[in-house]
């Protein structure tokens, strides 16, 4: 039976959260503090871990990161009243599996630690496979390609999360990130890319404004023009999500893509004025997604300016703003293509 630690200094949090993780057939102990959940945690093993934040004394992602050397195997869920910068990068490179804000909505708590508590199992049974390799080597080569496989396709649920955390913050752009990537793939289809690029700018759109979760939601939804401190706090997103993407067992280039996609291929975007071949293919395709799809939507400070407007700007800057090629493939796409901004949510795959 999986076995899931509560740590929450609020007796009622403590109490709820450990009555829906029992009715789910877990075995379940909570703790008041960090120091109680460490010498339970070292007296007894956890699939899970579901710890506060902000706690006195020691904090969750301090908890965290001690847990991380007595078992790097567990899975670990952040919950959390007030998001910040600091300890959402904290938290990403701490390799937290998912992080849920506060107040906790039962339905969404249960599911976030069904899948945990599988995403374990799956992790587990590998381990076993691989220790029984010298007798069933043959036969195990098999199994653990199909367990990797699964584990592997767990981690699209990582990805979502994440994509969710902006929208949770900045809902007047819901479905913007699935759109972009969706484009963004059907872009690098269009120009006959190879099936690990189109993959990987999938998954780029999926998550490119994940630094928007150090911005604050008024500026995110100011109806108005920002000025010029909001427009530079804005601007740091891109930053903010290569920062908190970096250090994540992840390919690389995602999180230098995000970094990337609001340069120009000129050199007058930002954050570091990279121009032409500095910039990744991956970014270069993403920005030009990125720019049709805002001018199409609408959004708090314009309505929508529409989809004749958006290609337009892109043919009028194709060689200068944005690469060239791209630029043709994503006409192409449109006016040749009939290509629709879908907002549905693919499979993600993730390269070994």
């Amino acid at each position: 039976m999986s076995k899931v630690l509560i740590v929450d200094d609020e007796l009622s949090m403590r109490m709820t959260l450990s009555e829906f993780v029992r009715r789910e057939g877990y075995e379940c102990d909570v703790a008041s503090n960090a120091f109680e959940a460490l010498k339970l945690f070292q007296q007894n093993p956890y699939d899970v871990l579901i710890t506060d934040i902000m706690m006195p004394r020691m904090t969750g992602i301090e908890l965290m990161e001690k847990i991380r050397d007595i078992d790097a195997d567990c899975k670990i869920i952040i919950l959390t009243g007030e998001p910040t910068v600091e300890t959402a990068i904290r938290a990403v490179q701490s390799q937290a599996n998912d992080y849920l804000a506060k107040p906790v909505i039962k339905d969404e708590f249960v599911h976030v630690v069904r899948r945990n508590v599988q995403d374990k199992r799956f992790a587990d049974e590998r381990k076993r496979l691989i220790k029984e390799n010298e007798l069933y080597q043959r036969h195990l080569e098999e199994m653990v390609a199909q367990r990797t496989h699964a584990l592997v396709k767990s981690m699209s649920s990582t990805i979502t999360l994440i994509s969710q955390i902006v929208e949770y913050r900045d809902p007047y752009t819901a479905g913007h990130q699935r759109r972009v990537g969706n484009c963004s793939a059907k872009i690098a289809e269009w120009m006959g890319l190879s099936q690990d690029v189109i993959d990987s700018v999938r998954i780029i759109g999926y998550i490119h404004d994940i630094g928007k979760i150090v911005v604050p939601s008024e500026i995110l939804s100011k109806p108005g023009k920002l000025s010029k401190p909001e427009f530079m706090l804005l601007q740091s997103h891109s930053q903010a999500g290569y920062e908190m993407l970096s250090d994540v067992n992840l390919p690389p280039i995602i999180a230098e893509a995000i970094y990337q996609h609001h340069e120009r291929y000129d050199g007058s975007g930002y954050p570091r004025k990279l121009k032409g071949d500095q910039i990744s293919l991956q970014a270069h395709i993403l920005m030009v997604a990125d720019v049709v799809e805002a001018m199409t939507s609408h959004r708090p400070y314009r309505p929508s300016l529409g989809l004749d407007v958006a290609l337009k700007e892109i043919e009028d800057h194709a060689g200068t703003l944005f690469d060239a090629s791209v630029s043709k493939a994503c006409l192409e796409l449109f006016r040749i293509g009939n290509y629709a901004f879908d907002d549905q949510l693919y499979e993600i795959i993730m390269p070994l």
